[in-house]
């Protein structure tokens, strides 16, 4: 296990470790002490402490992949990334920990980014979603910003980079048109950045498994895109 990993596992136990009794009572409550308070607020800051360490060592990753997935709209994926951490805190208990806790959080997040995008009163189609919002396709490679949503300045694109922007659109769109499995499986691994062997330890399959639905995935979205009309010069 790298030194990430250990990391992860450590301050999850410190999030999960048990509590004396009077830890947990409120400064207020009749018969807390006040060393039973003083006792409490040092656990509750340790408790703090432990999660925001956990939010640095994962954010940017589970963001990136929520940009990603929604083609680039970056107010829309920071919303659904402390949309996800708020789930994750509160599904904290059954976090198993077969497979890293960022793993497990990517999951987390690619469900919220369903959940978003099948919403009843949306009318645009899953695999178009973020193709029409504020930042556009255009902004899908930018680099994840920090915590506080800053992007380093973007000088003008050329021709060549704006076609290539809408090229990665068009595959993005395919992802998401892939079925379920394959889908979560393929942005896992490239969006999301986790390996075969994670995926696989999350999903409860084998690493060989994962590299099989990997394999199927890329055949099908080799034929939708030579499928579909190449573009004209103009349009590119």
């Amino acid at each position: 296990m790298g030194k990430r990993g250990r990391d992860e596992k450590r301050l999850l136990a410190a999030l999960r470790r048990p509590r004396a009794g009077t830890a947990r009572q409120r400064r207020d409550e009749p018969g807390a002490s006040e060393a039973g308070a003083e006792e409490w607020a040092q656990e509750w800051a340790e408790d703090r402490a432990a999660a925001e360490a956990l939010v640095e060592a994962t954010w940017r990753q589970t963001y990136a992949a929520l940009f990603r997935l929604t083609g680039g709209d970056a107010d829309l994926a920071a919303d659904l990334t402390q949309d996800a951490y708020r789930k994750a805190w509160a599904a904290l208990a059954s976090f198993d920990g077969r497979a890293r806790f960022a793993t497990w959080l990517y999951r987390i997040a690619y469900t919220t980014f369903l959940n978003h995008a099948r919403r009843p009163h949306l009318v645009v189609p899953l695999e178009e979603r973020g193709t029409t919002g504020a930042t556009g396709p255009a902004d899908a490679d930018l680099p994840p910003p920090d915590r506080d949503g800053g992007h380093a300045d973007a000088s003008p694109l050329p021709d060549e980079a704006l076609a290539e922007r809408r090229s990665r659109e068009r595959l993005r769109r395919a992802v998401l048109a892939l079925p379920e499995e394959l889908r979560y499986t393929v942005t896992a691994r490239y969006w999301g950045d986790h390996s075969a062997a994670e995926i696989g330890r999350q999903e409860g399959i084998t690493a060989t498994a994962v590299r099989k639905r990997l394999r199927k995935a890329n055949t099908l979205l080799a034929a939708r895109l030579e499928s579909e009309d190449v573009p004209t010069e103009t349009e590119s």
